[in-house]
C-alpha cells in the first residue's frame, strides 16, 4: 500500500521515519507541505527522498493518506482524498468535530477515515461502553503553561498564564467548545467525545499547572457496563510541546495495524 504523509512536522517527520525503517505492506510514496524547500531537508537522515506534492497530487499517488496538518488546513487535505476513496489517518479529532462532513464525503466515495488513538488512552474501552449506555464522561486536562500559549480561547478571554505560581483553571466545558478554544491542545477530548456520547456531552476541564513538565489527561466514564478510571501523562515533544512524543508512535501503530497478520484492540 502506498502511503502518503500531508504535514511534515512533529508527527509527520517520525511516521516518515518509521516507514522509512519498514512497516510490513506499506511504501513511502509522497509527501505534501507547504514548504517545499524545508521538507526536502528535513527528509535527510530521516528517510529515502520522495516526492513534495500538493494534496489533490497526494490523493492521486496514495492508497492511505496521513494527515498531520495544522487544523486550519484539515479540510484542505481530507476533501480530495476522500473524493479519490483513500484511506484517511487523523489525528484530528478537532478537525473532525468543525467539519462533520466528511464523513459523508467518505461513504460516498467508498473512503475510511481513521482517528488514531493520539495521545489518550481508553479509547477501546470507552467505544465498548458506548454499545451500551454511558451516562457521564469527563476529562481533566493539565498542561505546563508554555504548551497552552496562544490558544484562542486564552487570548480571547484575556487569561494570563505567565509567571504563574498554582495551577489555574483555564476551561471548563464541553469537549466540543474545548476543541475550539484550544485547537493545538485537546484533539484527545474530540477523539473521547466520538468514541463515547459525543462532543457536546462530554465535560472538559483545562488546567495550566507550573509543577508539570508531561500533558496529562484523567478521564473518568462511568456506564452502565463498567466505570472507567484512567489518566496518561505524555512526555511533550521538544519541537511542538503541545503535542506528546507518543501521538506520532500512535499513528505509526495505526499504519502498521492495517496490514498486521495480527491486530490487538478494536
Amino acid at each position: 500500500m502506498k502511503v502518503g504523509i500531508a504535514g511534515f512536522g512533529t508527527i509527520g517527520k517520525p511516521v516518515a521515519a518509521a516507514l522509512d525503517k519498514g512497516i510490513e505492506g506499506l511504501k513511502l510514496v509522497a509527501i505534501c507541505s507547504h514548504d517545499r524547500e524545508k521538507a526536502v531537508r528535513n527528509m535527510e537522515g530521516r528517510c529515502a527522498p520522495v516526492p513534495v506534492v500538493g494534496p489533490e497530487e497526494l490523493s492521486e499517488m496514495s492508497d492511505v493518506i496521513v494527515e498531520c496538518v495544522p487544523k486550519a488546513a484539515f479540510r484542505d487535505i481530507a476533501e480530495p482524498a476522500l473524493k479519490a476513496g483513500r484511506t484517511f489517518v487523523t489525528v484530528s479529532g478537532a478537525g473532525l468535530l468543525v467539519h462533520p462532513d466528511v464523513v459523508d464525503i467518505a461513504r460516498e466515495n467508498g473512503a475510511q477515515i481513521i482517528l488514531a488513538t493520539g495521545a489518550l488512552l481508553g479509547l477501546d474501552a470507552v467505544r465498548a461502553a458506548a454499545e451500551g449506555e454511558i451516562h457521564e464522561v469527563r476529562m481533566i486536562t493539565r498542561k505546563p503553561p508554555y504548551s497552552l500559549a496562544g490558544a484562542p480561547h486564552l487570548e480571547e478571554n484575556n487569561i494570563s498564564i505567565e509567571n504563574l505560581e498554582a495551577p489555574l483553571r483555564v476551561f471548563e466545558g464541553t469537549a466540543r467548545e474545548g476543541a475550539a478554544g484550544f485547537p493545538a491542545n485537546v484533539n484527545v477530548a474530540a477523539a473521547l467525545g466520538l468514541a463515547g456520547v459525543g462532543a457536546d456531552k462530554t465535560m472538559l476541564e483545562i488546567w495550566a499547572d507550573p509543577a508539570l513538565d508531561r500533558n496529562t489527561h484523567r478521564i473518568e466514564v462511568e456506564a452502565d457496563s463498567a466505570r472507567l478510571k484512567f489518566s496518561i501523562e505524555n512526555v511533550p515533544s521538544e519541537e511542538n510541546p503541545g503535542t506528546g512524543k507518543i501521538t506520532a508512535l500512535s499513528v505509526v501503530a495505526t499504519l502498521r495495524g492495517l496490514t498486521a497478520p495480527l491486530k490487538v484492540g478494536t
